[in-house]
């Protein structure tokens, strides 16, 4: 079968749809079907301006408001655990996770960093607490720690992250964004009852991260949910019932890779995105494969939080800029709540795009609306001004 061929255009436009960033942001808010649709949500500690998840259900719907999600979790219609990284996934998932809660809760119990040096019956005691008590956070429990480092963090902490990867804890609810763990069969009642056998529940993952990637390498259906191997992923696309395609890469290459099993049907239904200009945070699904990204885009992009100061090309947290169907740019911010205030602290204009007032006046009004989400209501464009003004021509 031959293969079909997809130009660098239109597969730009595939991916910014299947993340929900090609209509307008605005209309009714489902904060599920948005995650559902996304397959689900990272969640994140930092708060720059807004913490992560909150930044990417809003570029999906300027409606929403921060903490909208958390209803979500409370209700159970949400469960968190490990994909890449922490992140709530919606119930209807649960079924095809029983393998990842053996697979992760066992690499816990080897990993050094996660040993809690606690015995048997200090776990139990543990579990019995939150058993009896109902649901604690870690501040509930008190035993010494080395220092501040992750590996030296209190033994209580590593007990229940073990327990919590192994799905025999779970997350009840977060206040004020503190875990709360309660007994995994009181959040899960189905989560092994209504349990795929592990082969199908796989293969159902690679299914459902093709859907939401609609073309994709195998590398890239591994790094979606990151549940398998990529021996696992090479043997499911052998038998997987998708179609064959070549992609053209920002630069003119062409590279071999799947397509969903309707590809054709998404290709002929394209239309081309609003010439919006869009603040996507750092740890937004459509940006976290970064070698996807430089291809599809030719946008480089690195988060530089864990990047020393002398080293970063740009900042602690750097917002890319996507208009339309490319990257113009990226911006670092800083805020303070209590003063109300939203600042330009860095910018830098990609290479061969020019800033004209009409796309500084775009960006500042996208500020604007972002300032409204983490209740600021003033914006300084510090370096913005300065520096689009010497990119205008």
């Amino acid at each position: 079968m031959a293969s079909l061929e997809i130009p660098n255009r239109q597969a730009r436009w595939l991916w910014l749809r299947a993340n929900g960033l090609s209509q307008p942001p605005t209309g009714p808010l489902d904060v599920l079907q948005i995650i559902r649709d996304l397959g689900f949500v990272h969640i994140d500690t930092v708060r720059n301006v807004t913490r992560a998840h909150n930044h990417i259900l809003w570029s999906r719907n300027q409606n929403y408001r921060e903490g909208m999600l958390w209803v979500l979790l409370e209700n159970r219609q949400l469960f968190e655990h490990f994909t890449h990284d922490a992140s709530l996934i919606p119930v209807h998932v649960l079924p095809l996770w029983r393998r990842q809660f053996q697979r992760l809760g066992e690499k816990a119990a080897r990993g050094a960093w996660l040993q809690s040096g606690l015995g048997r019956a200090e776990l139990e005691n543990i579990r019995k607490r939150i058993e009896l008590e109902g649901p604690l956070s870690t501040h509930a429990f008190e035993s010494g720690a080395r220092g501040k480092e992750m590996w030296a963090r209190p033994p209580h902490k590593k007990a229940l992250d073990q327990m919590w990867y192994a799905g025999e804890l779970a997350t009840s609810h977060r206040q004020n964004f503190v875990k709360f763990y309660d007994l995994g069969e009181r959040v899960f009642p189905t989560r092994f009852d209504a349990a795929e056998e592990d082969g199908q529940a796989l293969d159902k993952l690679h299914e459902s991260a093709v859907d939401r990637l609609a073309i994709a390498t195998p590398g890239e259906v591994q790094r979606f949910w990151d549940a398998s191997s990529a021996a696992e992923v090479r043997e499911w696309v052998s038998a997987a019932n998708m179609v064959p395609v070549r992609v053209q890469s920002a630069d003119g290459t062409w590279r071999e890779a799947w397509g969903a099993w309707d590809i054709e049907a998404r290709l002929a239904r394209l239309s081309q995105p609003g010439k919006r200009l869009r603040l996507l945070n750092p740890f937004d699904p459509a940006i976290r494969d970064r070698m996807r990204l430089e291809r599809l885009f030719g946008f480089e992009y690195r988060n530089e939080m864990f990047v020393p100061q002398a080293k970063r090309r740009w900042g602690y947290y750097v917002y890319p800029l996507l208009e339309g169907d490319r990257f113009v740019g990226r911006v670092e911010l800083k805020a303070d709540r209590t003063k109300g205030w939203l600042r330009v602290s860095g910018f830098w204009p990609e290479p061969g795009v020019k800033w004209p007032d009409t796309r500084v006046e775009k960006l500042h009004r996208e500020l604007q609306r972002f300032a409204r989400l983490a209740g600021l209501r003033e914006v300084r464009l510090g370096r913005l001004a300065e520096t689009a003004a010497q990119n205008a021509v």
